[in-house]
């Protein structure tokens, strides 16, 4: 896979600044106040090893990055009438502590289809934003992907986690319909990010939207967010299984 990076800003209690945040598809890299950060999602971002972060420098939980907000916008493919365009992804994340949201925003020839304002994760919060576009319209990225599905009943952060079957097609679009995917987990071609695309792109069937539940809860189906009369910030909430 080759490194995207996206330019956006880093915000705390100790002031904010410019950053970069580059990723593979897979793992999530960003450098702050010189200090290196990596992880799976976006809400276990460690320092690198070997290169500790001062204690005064940066809020950490658990020993990951926390109490701080990023904003970033990314370039994000589409599919319009069948015609591959380029659509702009703004995306405002809060890692509080005890609560980290996000917001996502898609911008596309002047229309704006947003996620709700504190999303669990990036896979819910695409899922919004799915069910609001126009039908001739379709996100072309792994979390819109026929050949991507999660481990049922997993414990996802907010990002990553989601299994890419590519190099095992026809077996996962059998299994996609009966209870079997746990039984293909072994041979997914890895992890990646709900936000991450490749050439293996398929587009999922039509059809409602399907969110799975945390352990426990019974899944939902999404609705196309109402329109927002607050004012304040973008905000920041799991992937869909068609």
């Amino acid at each position: 896979m080759t490194d995207e990076s996206w330019a956006g800003w880093y915000r705390d209690s100790r002031g904010s600044e410019a950053v970069i945040l580059t990723t593979d598809g897979r793992q999530l890299r960003i450098r702050v106040r010189g200090t290196d950060f990596e992880g799976a999602s976006f809400d276990t971002l460690a320092p690198v090893a070997g290169a500790p972060a001062e204690a005064a420098a940066f809020d950490l939980a658990a020993g990951v990055l926390g109490d701080c907000v990023l904003e970033w916008d990314l370039p994000l493919p589409v599919l319009v009438a069948g015609t591959a365009r380029q659509a702009t992804l703004s995306c405002l994340l809060s890692l509080r502590r005890a609560d980290p949201d996000l917001c996502l925003a898609l911008h596309l020839d002047g229309a704006v289809y947003e996620s709700r304002r504190a999303e669990r994760d990036f896979a819910s919060a695409l899922s919004t934003i799915r069910a609001a576009l126009p039908p001739d319209i379709h996100l072309q990225i792994c979390a819109a992907c026929a050949l991507s599905g999660y481990l049922p009943a997993s414990d996802r952060g907010m990002s990553g986690g989601l299994g890419c079957f590519r190099d095992t097609k026809d077996a996962y679009r059998d299994a996609a319909e009966e209870p079997g995917v746990e039984g293909l987990w072994d041979r997914r071609a890895g992890v990646v990010q709900e936000i991450w695309s490749c050439r293996e792109f398929e587009p999922r069937p039509s059809g409602p939207e399907f969110v799975p539940a945390e352990q426990g809860e019974r899944p939902t189906i999404p609705q196309v967010p109402a329109e927002r009369t607050d004012p304040g910030r973008l905000g920041a909430y799991p992937l869909e299984h068609a």
